[in-house]
C-alpha cells in the first residue's frame, strides 16, 4: 500500500510539472525537471507522514483521523506557501499550491480507504463503489473544477472579451469569493451539461446493453441505441441551448438543435462506453459465478467433515468398548484420552485451521488408544520434528492417514506390524509420512477416509498439496505435503 501510494503521488508531482511546464514561457525539459524536483520538495510532509504512518497504525480511527488533521494538512500548505513567497524564477504563481490541493485530496482518499477496510462493519465499501457513482462524482468534480477556472478567468484580458469567455487553467481563490454566485451557477450548469450525456450512458448501461444486447444481439441493440438517439437528442440539445452558459462562453452549442452533430454526439458516448459496461457487467457475473462456486466447494467441504468425524467417533467407541469387556486397568485412562479426542474433533474439527501442534497432539492421543486396544505387539513410532509450531492447517487431515494405517494395516496384521510415522514443518511446507505393514492376503474394504481426504485436499489447498500413496513390499506410504503460501 504504501509503494502503490508513492506512485500515485509520484504521478501527481508530474501532472503538476508538465502542466505548468507548459504554461511557462519557452518551458522545455529543463524546467520540466526543475519543477518536479521543487514540487517533490513541497511533498515532503506527506512523504515524511507516509513513512511514519505505521505508528499510528494501532490507534483508533477517530484517533487516526485527528492525527492526520494536526500534523499534514499545516505542514503541507506552509511548506507550499514558503516556496510560493519566494517567487523562484521561472515558475509560475500557484504551482506549489495546486499541488498540495491535490496531494490533499489524494491523501483523502488513502485515509477513509484505509479506514473503511479496518471497520469490521463497513469493510470494503469504498471498493462496492458502482461505475454510475463514480461517474457521478467525476461529473461533480469536473464541473467544480471547470466553474473555479471559468470564474478565475473572468477580467482577465487574456480569456475574456465582451460576449467571450475563454477557460484557462487558472485558479483564484479571491476571483471565486468574488464572484461567488457565479461560480455556484456555472458549477451547476456544467453538472446539468456533463449528466445529459450521463443519461445515455446510464440508458445504455441500465437498458440497450443489459436487456436488449444479451436478451435479442447486436442487430437489435443497434437499433435500439439508434431509437435513443432519435428520440433523445433533440430535446437535450434544446435544454443545453437555454442554459445561459452557453451564451457566456461564445455559444458552445449549434442554434439548431436538431443538428446531426447532437445526434453523434449522443451516439459516440453509447458507443464508447460500450466496451466499458460490457467487461463491467461481464465482471459481476464471473463474480455471481465464483461466490456461486466459493458456496458449493463449502458446503461440499461441510458434508465432507460431517461424513469424517461420526466415522472417529464410531471408532473410537468401539475401543472403548472393547476394553470395558476385558474389565482392562486401562480403561480410565482411555477415557480420558477418549475425551480429548472428542473435544479436538467437536470444538476444533468445527474450525477452519488449527495449530500443527494440536493436531499433532490429537494423533499422539489416538495412537495411544489404539496401542492400548492392540492386542499384538507392534513397532509404532511418531517423530515430529516441529520448527513452526505457529502454523496451521484444516483440522482432522493428518488422523486420516493415521486411522487408515491402523484399520487397514496394524490391525489386521499378525505378530511385528510396523507404523512408523514422521511429522516435518518449517516455514515454507508441512511433510507428513505414514508407513505400516499390511498383510497381503487380507482383504480390504475400502472407507470414506481416504476419499474424503484428497477431496478435502483439492477444496483447501488447490494445486499447493501433494498426496502420494502406494504400497511395496507389504508396506504401504503415505506421504502428504502442504505448501505454505
Amino acid at each position: 500500500m504504501r509503494r502503490l501510494e508513492y506512485c500515485l503521488l509520484a504521478g501527481w508531482v508530474a501532472w503538476v510539472a508538465a502542466i505548468y511546464t507548459l504554461e511557462a514561457p519557452g518551458g522545455r525539459w529543463g524546467m520540466y525537471f526543475l519543477l518536479i524536483a521543487l514540487v517533490a520538495l513541497s511533498q515532503l510532509p506527506v512523504i515524511i507522514y507516509i513513512q511514519l504512518r505505521s505508528i499510528f497504525a494501532s490507534r483508533s480511527p477517530w484517533q487516526q483521523v485527528l492525527i492526520w488533521l494536526l500534523l499534514l494538512p499545516a505542514a503541507l500548505f506552509s511548506l507550499a506557501l514558503g516556496m510560493e513567497s519566494l517567487h523562484i524564477p521561472g515558475v509560475l504563481n500557484g504551482c506549489f499550491v495546486i499541488a498540495a490541493i491535490g496531494t490533499m485530496v489524494l491523501e483523502v482518499v488513502v485515509l477513509l480507504h484505509t479506514l473503511a477496510r479496518r471497520k469490521a462493519g463497513h469493510t470494503r465499501w469504498f471498493r462496492r463503489i458502482s461505475l454510475e457513482k463514480a461517474l457521478m462524482f467525476t461529473i461533480a468534480l469536473i464541473a467544480v473544477t471547470l466553474a473555479a477556472m471559468a470564474v478565475s478567468s473572468m477580467d482577465n484580458p487574456k480569456y475574456h472579451e465582451t460576449g467571450f469567455l475563454l477557460i484557462g487553467f487558472e485558479f483564484s481563490l479571491p476571483a471565486i469569493i468574488r464572484h461567488w454566485w457565479t461560480f455556484i451557477s456555472f458549477a451547476l450548469q456544467f453538472t446539468f451539461m456533463y449528466a445529459c450525456g450521463y443519461l445515455f450512458f446510464l440508458i445504455n448501461s441500465r437498458i440497450l446493453v443489459a436487456q436488449v444486447l444479451r436478451r435479442y444481439g447486436i442487430v437489435f441493440y443497434a437499433g435500439g441505441l439508434l431509437a435513443v438517439a432519435g428520440l433523445c437528442y433533440p430535446i437535450v440539445a434544446q435544454l443545453l441551448l437555454w442554459l445561459p452558459i452557453n451564451q457566456t462562453l461564445g455559444g458552445i452549442f449549434h442554434s439548431n438543435p436538431f443538428v446531426m452533430e447532437n445526434a453523434f454526439a449522443a451516439i459516440m458516448i453509447m458507443l464508447i462506453s460500450l466496451p466499458l459496461v460490457v467487461a463491467l457487467q461481464w465482471g459481476r457475473q464471473n463474480s455471481k459465478i465464483a461466490a456461486l462456486e466459493k458456496e458449493k466447494a463449502q458446503a461440499e467441504l461441510d458434508l465432507l467433515k460431517q461424513q469424517l468425524n461420526p466415522h472417529f467417533f464410531f471408532n473410537t467407541l468401539n475401543n472403548l468398548y472393547a476394553l470395558s469387556l476385558t474389565q482392562s486397568g486401562k480403561t480410565p485412562d482411555s477415557i480420558l484420552r477418549l475425551s480429548e479426542l472428542m473435544r479436538y474433533v467437536i470444538y476444533k474439527g468445527k474450525e477452519a485451521e488449527v495449530k500443527v501442534v494440536e493436531e499433532a497432539q490429537y494423533l499422539e492421543n489416538y495412537i495411544a488408544l489404539e496401542e492400548i486396544r492392540l492386542k499384538r505387539l507392534a513397532d509404532i513410532r511418531f517423530e515430529q520434528n516441529i520448527r513452526f509450531p505457529a502454523r496451521t492447517i484444516a483440522p482432522l487431515l493428518l488422523a486420516v492417514l493415521v486411522e487408515n494405517a491402523f484399520k487397514h494395516g496394524v490391525e489386521p496384521s499378525a505378530e511385528g506390524a510396523m507404523l512408523h510415522i514422521q511429522l516435518y514443518i518449517d516455514d515454507r511446507q508441512l511433510r507428513f509420512r505414514c508407513e505400516n505393514s499390511f498383510e497381503q492376503g487380507v482383504e480390504k474394504v475400502p472407507g470414506i477416509g481416504l476419499g474424503n481426504l484428497r477431496r478435502r485436499l483439492g477444496l483447501l489447498y488447490p494445486g499447493r498439496h501433494s498426496l502420494q500413496t502406494g504400497a511395496k513390499n507389504h508396506t504401504f506410504i503415505a506421504e502428504l505435503i502442504i505448501d505454505f503460501p
